[in-house]
């Protein structure tokens, strides 16, 4: 299952969608904002039946 979410960057606060795979379970990744290019990373969890629970996103020199 792939939703789409709207985040904003934690450098520059800018808005942008990103798309994330339900499917792969909880998981943790680095993407870069697709504004300033820097690395944001995102921890996502999700429920027993694959829908997305939480999205926890921080700068990558945290």
């Amino acid at each position: 299952m792939i939703e789409t979410r709207s985040i904003s960057c934690p450098y520059c606060g800018e808005e942008f969608e990103t798309t994330i795979d339900c499917s792969a379970g909880d998981q943790s990744y680095i993407e870069d904002c697709y504004v300033c290019c820097q690395p944001i990373e995102f921890a996502i969890q999700t429920d027993t039946d694959g829908s997305l629970k939480s999205i926890d996103i921080r700068s990558g020199n945290e």
